[in-house]
C-alpha cells in the first residue's frame, strides 16, 4: 500500500514538473523569442497624425552609412545606421532601441541629436532588426556589443571622440547596463528614458498584469531555460547593480503614467548610480511616450544636461 501511495506522489510531482517545463517553454517563446508579439505594435509605420511624423520621415528618408560588426559573444553579425552631423563634429550618440525595435523605430530620437549638432549611430540590437540572433537579450549582452560599437565609433571619428549613449525602454535598461561596464573615457553621458531595474523583476510584474500569474516559479523557470538557451539569468541582468558601478552622468527620464515599465522603477535607477544625475518625470507621458506628449520640454532637458557635462 505505502509502495502504492508513492508511486503515485512521484507521478504527481511528474505531471506538475513536466507542467511547468511546458508552461515555461511557452513563456520563453512570448518573452525571450523574436517574434511579432500580439502586445507590442508596428513601431515602423508612421501616420501623419502622429506629432514626430516629420522626425520619423526625416530619418526615413535620410542618407545613412551602413555599418556592420561582430557581436561581443555568439558570433552574430549585427547592423547599424550611421547618420554624420551636419557640421563635422567630434560628438557623437549610441542609441538604444527597445524590445522587439530596430533603428528605424527609434527615428524621431535619431533627428533630435542629430538637430543638436550630433553624429548618429542607431545599431539593431541582437535578434532584433536586421541583426542576427535568436534571442532577446534585455539589454545584458547587449551591453557588451555597444561597448564595441562604443569603440568602433572612436575608430571612425577619432580619440578625440565625444560621446552619449541614450536608450528608451528596454534600450533605457541596456543603456544603464553599460553605463556599469568598464568605458573608454570618450564616453561622457548616460541618457536614459524609462528602463527597468531588472528583467526579472520586470518580466515578473509583466506576468501578473498580462496574465495575472505569480513569478514564482513559472518565471524563475523561464530564467533558467533562458540560462541554459542565451546564456543568461533574468536576476543577473540588473540595470540597478550595473548603475552601482557607474560614475558618469546620467539623465533619467521616465513618464508618469507608464504602467508597462512603472514608474517606482526610475526612483530606484535613480539613487543607485554614483555620477551625477538628474530625474524628471514626464507628466501624463505613458510607456516610451514621454516625447510625444512633450517634444519641446524632452529637447530642452536633455540638450540643458548635454550642454553641462559633455565637455
Amino acid at each position: 500500500m505505502k509502495r502504492r501511495y508513492w508511486v503515485i506522489i512521484i507521478v504527481i510531482i511528474l505531471l506538475l514538473t513536466g507542467g511547468l517545463f511546458a508552461g515555461g517553454l511557452y513563456f520563453y517563446q512570448m518573452a525571450v523569442v523574436p517574434s511579432h508579439k500580439s502586445f507590442i505594435s508596428n513601431q515602423n509605420i508612421i501616420k501623419r497624425s502622429d506629432p514626430l511624423y516629420h522626425q520619423k520621415k526625416w530619418f526615413q528618408q535620410t542618407k545613412k552609412q551602413h555599418w556592420t560588426m561582430q557581436s561581443a559573444t555568439g558570433h552574430l553579425k549585427l547592423v547599424a545606421d550611421y547618420v554624420p552631423a551636419k557640421v563635422k563634429t567630434n560628438r557623437t550618440v549610441l542609441i538604444a532601441h527597445g524590445f522587439m525595435g530596430n533603428k528605424e523605430s527609434m527615428g524621431a530620437y535619431a533627428y533630435l541629436f542629430h538637430q543638436l549638432g550630433y553624429n548618429v549611430l542607431a545599431p539593431d540590437a541582437r535578434g532584433q532588426g536586421h541583426s542576427q540572433g535568436n534571442y532577446i537579450g534585455y539589454g545584458w549582452p547587449d551591453r557588451l556589443d555597444d561597448k564595441k560599437w562604443i569603440n568602433r565609433i572612436i575608430s571612425a571619428n577619432g580619440q578625440k571622440s565625444k560621446i552619449v549613449m541614450f536608450g528608451v525602454s528596454m534600450g533605457g535598461a541596456t543603456t544603464m547596463m553599460t553605463s556599469g561596464e568598464k568605458l573608454p573615457s570618450q564616453v561622457k553621458v548616460f541618457v536614459e528614458d524609462c528602463g527597468y531595474t531588472d528583467v526579472k523583476q520586470e518580466i515578473s510584474y509583466q506576468a501578473k498584469e498580462m496574465y495575472n500569474l505569480p513569478s514564482f516559479p513559472l518565471v524563475d523557470v523561464v530564467s533558467l531555460i533562458t540560462r541554459v538557451r542565451a546564456g543568461y539569468f533574468f536576476g543577473s541582468a540588473s540595470s540597478v547593480n550595473q548603475l552601482a558601478h557607474n560614475k558618469r552622468p546620467m539623465l533619467f527620464i521616465h513618464g508618469a503614467k507608464d504602467t508597462f515599465v512603472p514608474t517606482k522603477m526610475v526612483y530606484q535607477n535613480y539613487h543607485a548610480t554614483k555620477g551625477p544625475k538628474q530625474l524628471w518625470i514626464v507628466k501624463n507621458a505613458q510607456h516610451a511616450k514621454s516625447y510625444v506628449t512633450a517634444p519641446k520640454a524632452y529637447q530642452q532637458h536633455i540638450s540643458q544636461f548635454l550642454d553641462k557635462y559633455m565637455r
